[in-house]
């Protein structure tokens, strides 16, 4: 099968052909029609993922969608033919979504396609999606509560924006001007330009009593401190990148959170039925063919994505 793969840390990605994996027991073997880009992926090849020490050839990708081609032992949940999406990783073999076929376990990371989705925008689901389910309910966002996004535009951010305002928060996303009537569209109360600097100094003008969430996926630790600061006392501030230090955040009366992110069944089955019922709209950005995935990917790290990177497969 073809496959995006590196041969160590570090590496640059290559399209290779490599063995078509087998499904032991209890998995499915999937193939896949679509894979999509995450910031993780290229920071996992890298090497800055500590503690994964995976099989090389490595292929590249987590996140995917297609058809199910065959069942392993023990399989009762899904049958050839099942359309699924979900999480292919599998570091110790060597497997990921950036390939023909995946592997995944039946009571593993994956669950049946939403009903009104392309395999190319289902792939762009789980990482991204369950990112803002787990930021949703990590700050106990509730009706009322006023939310701030940095990094709104990307993947993560614009389903994080339409959870919060399905919960009825009021929605500020950071945005170039450009993508204000994207982010409104998506239930965005509000914008905030981050081209113009000073976020934090932005909203303190508007809320200088400050607000109840923060959700960050872009400060690093030495910047996020600023950010912290427009909460009012008790607040709270979740980062997708860990860049907080929950203590520090705790002696001055507010709450930090550095979610983790847990892509299970149950989440993709939810996700499904928020998107089955138009309550939550996947954007593709671009669709890049898996032949030039590998150098699709160099620029896709260095630029600022709104929406998602599909590869095709």
């Amino acid at each position: 099968m073809r496959a995006i793969a590196i041969s160590a840390f570090g590496a640059r990605p290559e399209l290779v052909e490599l063995p078509e994996p087998v499904p032991g027991p209890g998995e499915l073997l999937v193939r896949l029609r679509a894979a999509a880009y995450n910031p993780v992926d290229t920071k996992i090849a890298s090497g800055a993922m500590m503690g994964l020490s995976p099989r090389f050839p490595f292929i590249m990708g987590q996140d995917g969608a297609g058809v199910v081609e065959a069942v392993g032992p023990e399989v009762t949940a899904y049958r050839p033919g099942d359309e699924v999406y979900g999480r292919f990783s599998d570091p110790a073999r060597g497997l990921g979504g950036y390939a023909e076929y995946g592997v995944v376990a039946q009571d593993g990371p994956v669950a049946r396609m939403p009903k009104g989705l392309l395999p190319e925008q289902a792939a762009a689901v789980p990482t991204a999606s369950a990112t803002a389910c787990a930021l949703v309910e990590s700050a106990g966002l509730a009706e009322g509560h006023t939310v701030l996004i940095v990094g709104a535009t990307g993947g993560v951010g614009q389903a994080a924006t339409q959870l919060a305002a399905l919960r009825r928060a009021y929605v500020i996303a950071t945005a170039a001007p450009d993508a204000e009537d994207l982010m409104r569209d998506l239930g965005a109360n509000e914008t905030v330009d981050h081209t113009r600097g000073d976020v934090p100094g932005q909203v303190l003008a508007a809320w200088p009593g400050g607000i109840d969430a923060v959700f960050d996926l872009a400060t690093p630790a030495d910047a996020v401190d600023a950010m912290a600061g427009v909460l009012r006392p008790g607040g709270v501030i979740c980062s997708v990148i860990h860049a907080l230090d929950p203590d520090a955040l705790a002696a001055r009366g507010l709450r930090g959170v550095n979610v983790v992110n847990r892509v299970t069944p149950e989440v993709l089955t939810r996700l499904a039925e928020l998107i089955d019922g138009g309550e939550l709209r996947v954007r593709v950005e671009s669709l890049v063919p898996l032949e030039r995935a590998p150098a699709a990917l160099r620029d896709i790290a260095a630029g600022h994505a709104r929406g998602k990177t599909v590869i095709t497969i």
